[in-house]
């Protein structure tokens, strides 16, 4: 089990980033969540198997249409085991 936290800077709110990030972390049986800062980034905790969460991350720097992702940063993030799912939480 790998567990990154990522932070997305770009034109990333507004164009269905966190549903779309959600929808391909479920398909890759990722579990985290997902959230807008304040800031005009989005932020998220994937865990699960390293190849899924290497895949998701390289989706990220994609994004969905409309997005316009400059930046990605990816850290190593201690395990949240209680966490199943891949969940929107509110702004930060």
């Amino acid at each position: 089990m790998a567990a990154r936290q990522i932070h997305v800077n770009g034109h990333v709110q507004g164009v269905g980033y966190r549903v779309s990030l959600q929808d391909e972390a479920r398909k890759r049986g990722i579990s985290g969540w997902v959230r807008n800062r304040s800031d005009g980034s989005v932020e998220a905790l994937l865990q699960g198997d390293l190849a899924a969460v290497d895949s998701v991350i390289a989706w990220a720097r994609r994004g969905p249409p409309g997005a316009r992702v400059s930046d990605v940063l990816a850290i190593p993030a201690t395990e949240e085991p209680a966490l199943h799912g891949f969940e929107l939480r509110p702004t930060l």
